[in-house]
């Protein structure tokens, strides 16, 4: 019943040992797994619907409804929480996690290996790192001790919102960012309609520095969960700081 548990109960569950997923599993901005999720029944969190369901087991996010999880457990159903990944070796951790709850270590285990490897096949590639700021809705932010930072530093960027003194996230004032001159900024891509919150991304400082720098736009379904997808993002930025390497040749 959340975004994340699913992607990974997906990845290591064996043949019918899952039965439905969030219906966010299936939404294209937020969710890898697509295809995968239309196998499963959606649900929508609401304990009345998943106890319906009499499932053996429920997974969930340490930010699912607690009310939900609470009733849960109060009906007698067993209920899993586990907390979202905030590094690559998070990552890691909840593969291994999610194998020890449906019973499938040695699933986790190779999904595990084959991740590493990938990994130390990035940080072979690295001479210089441009300067990149990563700049969301509302002026986030997010510094090296968390997942999008260090899907930056595997990649080879340096990270300014570690310069200015970001090591989680935050709000970096517009002046900031300005007066960091990154080599490159990398945005969320905007929702459709209009956004207040998103309007920030469009303002003069904002355009100014992509009109004279390479750019980028996360993939919202490969960064926000700690799952092997996250070596998606991380090509997507290898292939950027490649392009402004070339351009500086």
């Amino acid at each position: 019943m959340n975004l994340c548990t699913d992607q990974l109960a997906m990845m290591v569950a064996g043949e019918g040992q899952l039965m439905s997923v969030s219906y966010l599993a299936s939404a294209p901005r937020s969710s890898a797994m697509v295809k995968q999720a239309a196998r499963f029944q959606a649900n929508h969190g609401l304990a009345e619907e998943i106890y319906l369901m009499q499932p053996d087991l429920v997974i969930a996010g340490s930010f699912s409804t607690r009310a939900t999880v609470d009733m849960l457990k109060r009906l007698g159903i067993p209920v899993v929480v586990v907390d979202p990944a905030y590094s690559l070796e998070d990552v890691r951790a909840r593969l291994t996690q999610m194998g020890e709850v449906l019973g499938q270590q040695d699933r986790a285990a190779q999904l595990v290996t084959d991740f590493d490897a990938q990994l130390a096949a990035y940080r072979s590639d690295i001479e210089t790192r441009p300067r990149a700021a990563l700049y969301y809705a509302n002026g986030y932010t997010s510094g090296d001790k968390t997942l999008a930072g260090q899907i930056l530093a595997t990649a080879g960027l340096a990270n300014i919102a570690a310069e200015q003194g970001f090591s989680a996230s935050g709000i970096i004032p517009l002046e900031v960012l300005a007066m960091a001159q990154p080599d490159t900024v990398i945005t969320s891509r905007p929702y459709p309609a209009a956004s207040r919150a998103e309007e920030v991304k469009g303002h003069p400082v904002i355009e100014a520095l992509r009109r004279s720098r390479p750019e980028a736009s996360m993939t919202d379904s490969d960064w926000v969960c700690g799952t092997p997808f996250v070596l998606r993002a991380i090509d997507d930025m290898v292939a950027l700081r490649r392009e402004m390497q070339d351009a500086r040749q």
